[in-house]
């Protein structure tokens, strides 16, 4: 029991020894840390030119004031559209993608938070057998066959004096931050998506209906046609005429059916299904979406928070500054404490039995057996030959391409939006002409019809009439297709969309369980986890290991 206590005393005494100058290292470098600076620049948000008003804004369609652009899709009041676009954010397989991108970038922001503490923590231990050449000089006498038993641990820790560590984490937030602002790019652009793939559907099948009730007048034609040549009131040439016409207007059917299943496609790949598995979901009225009397649009200075597409390429800035600063630390010395902590003994052979004295290997655990060494140290790349100075070149004219990219994305946005309303309110103008010339060539197909019965024109009246009034017809629809396909667009500009997927996961339930059943994720795959920060001081704040 005496032994046993003085032992302990032993270990306790020291340990008190070892521990007093580690704790005193760790303390220094702390304090080292705290008072040091972050060599590079830190972040700038970037300026871009943005117009004050938009340039169509006083036209009557267009009202300007503050606008919610979250479900801009419901404006159309069509519930199959709204039930599509819901899908897809829950099953569109790219989206998903793009989610899982998100825990990618929180998994390597975890590894370069890792880099700011100890470095190499490396546990050791083994036995060993050595036996000494009985010809070699042995004055002292000493055993020539022993084993070796040692256990240990040692560290390293380089000091983040000029926070290339630190500069690494700014960047790995700011990476994360980028790849939220690409999943809501790809939502918005999904949304914007549905919606013009179903409107082109829509258009598809009005033109169908279209096709086919002009097939049916032109049939009537033909019949008229060939009852007045087999009572000899007219010629072969009529018949003729009248069918061609309707062949001509008949091979739009097969056009616009495929056309039909294309778009049908289109939106199960969206979906996240095969080919048909949606057609259920395409019930009802088979009519394009009608705009609403009037649409609202923001001061376009909102695009700069609500387009995410912006959103990235400021992020994708405030990745790239930091990395100006990890290359320029490595033009300064850089500082390490390290230090070895272990146990070692050895057992020689039992002369008097001829064995091995197997009862040392317990002395592994006595206090004679410690052992260890530390202390600080630098290194200093002096003789890089420039190679260090072109790296941070490198990485600052990278960084002057995003910021010119960023301006360019906030340029082309203000483009988009412009692009897009125009085209809304000059197509509106364009179906509205249309309208007018489908009715007056319903009018003309009806009196030319009811003349040519009577004897008073000729055929190619007739003929005239049906052929320009199946065009326009067919014009005047695509137009209206296209009015709404500009005020997707439109809502697509203003960054709408993306809004949905506040509050929900990012990826869904069965891709986290796949994950979590393969590797320990810990708590990375918790919404909490890939909070960004409110602001960029905040990128720079330390940060614990994601253990």
């Amino acid at each position: 029991m005496l032994s046993n206590a003085l032992n302990k005393a032993f270990w306790r005494n020291s340990f008190s020894s070892l521990l007093t100058p580690l704790v005193c290292s760790v303390l220094s470098a702390a304090l080292l840390l705290s008072g040091c600076t972050m060599v590079g620049p830190d972040f700038v948000k970037p300026e871009a030119p943005v117009q004050s008003e938009w340039i169509e804004s006083t036209r009557p369609e267009i009202k300007s004031e503050p606008a919610d652009y979250r479900d801009w899709w419901t404006v159309f009041n069509d519930p199959v559209l709204n039930s599509l676009v819901e899908t897809a954010y829950q099953q569109n397989l790219p989206l998903q993608i793009a989610g899982l991108r998100i825990f990618q970038s929180r998994a390597q922001l975890g590894v370069v938070v890792g880099n700011v503490y100890p470095q190499t923590q490396q546990g050791r231990g083994g036995a060993d057998y050595n036996r000494i050449s009985e010809n070699s000089p042995n004055s002292l006498g000493a055993d020539d066959s022993f084993w070796q038993y040692n256990g240990g641990f040692d560290v390293a820790w380089e000091l983040d004096v000029w926070g290339k560590f630190r500069r690494a984490v700014e960047s790995g937030v700011a990476n994360l931050e980028s790849s939220i602002a690409d999943y809501d790019d790809i939502l918005v652009s999904l949304t914007a998506e549905v919606a013009r793939t179903y409107v082109s559907l829509r258009t598809f099948e009005e033109r169908l209906e279209i096709a086919r009730e002009n097939v049916k007048i032109q049939q009537r034609s033909l019949e008229i046609a060939e009852i007045r040549f087999k009572a000899g009131a007219v010629t072969e040439l009529d018949v003729v005429q009248a069918k061609s016409l309707l062949r001509n207007t008949e091979a739009f059917i097969p056009r616009f059916e495929a056309g039909i299943r294309q778009a049908k496609n289109a939106l199960a790949i969206l979906l996240g299904k095969l080919p048909g598995e949606i057609d259920h979901m395409l019930s009802g009225a088979k009519l394009i979406p009608k705009a609403p009397p009037q649409v609202v649009v923001d001061i376009p200075a909102e695009l700069l928070r609500r387009r995410p597409d912006i959103q990235l390429a400021e992020y994708q800035i405030a990745t790239q500054t930091p990395l100006i600063g990890v290359s320029k630390a490595d033009l300064f010395p850089a500082f390490e404490l390290f230090g070895s902590f272990g146990l070692l003994t050895s057992s020689s052979r039992n002369t008097s039995s001829g064995g091995i004295d197997g009862s040392s290997f317990s002395d592994l655990f006595e206090s004679d057996s410690f052992e260890f060494f530390g202390g600080p140290s630098f290194r200093w790349n002096l003789l890089n030959y420039g190679r260090i100075n072109n790296q941070v070149r490198v990485e600052d004219a990278l960084l002057q391409q995003l910021i010119v990219n960023y301006e360019d994305t906030v340029i082309r946005a203000q483009q988009e939006v412009e692009d897009s309303m125009i085209g809304f309110l000059r197509k509106q103008q364009e179906a509205g002409f249309l309208n007018d010339s489908v009715k007056a060539s319903q009018r003309s197909v009806d009196l030319s019809m009811l003349q040519y019965r009577e004897g008073l024109v000729d055929y190619q009246r007739v003929l005239d009439s049906q052929r320009f009034l199946t065009d326009q017809q067919d014009v005047w629809t695509a137009t209206r297709g296209d009015v709404i396909l500009n005020l997707i667009a439109m809502y697509k500009a203003m960054g709408g969309g993306w809004q949905i997927r506040e509050g929900q996961k990012f990826v869904a339930d069965k891709n986290i369980k796949a994950m979590r059943q393969r590797t320990n994720w810990g708590d990375l795959l918790e919404p909490e986890a890939v909070v960004t920060p409110a602001s960029a001081k905040e990128r720079q704040q330390w940060r614990w290991p994601d253990w």
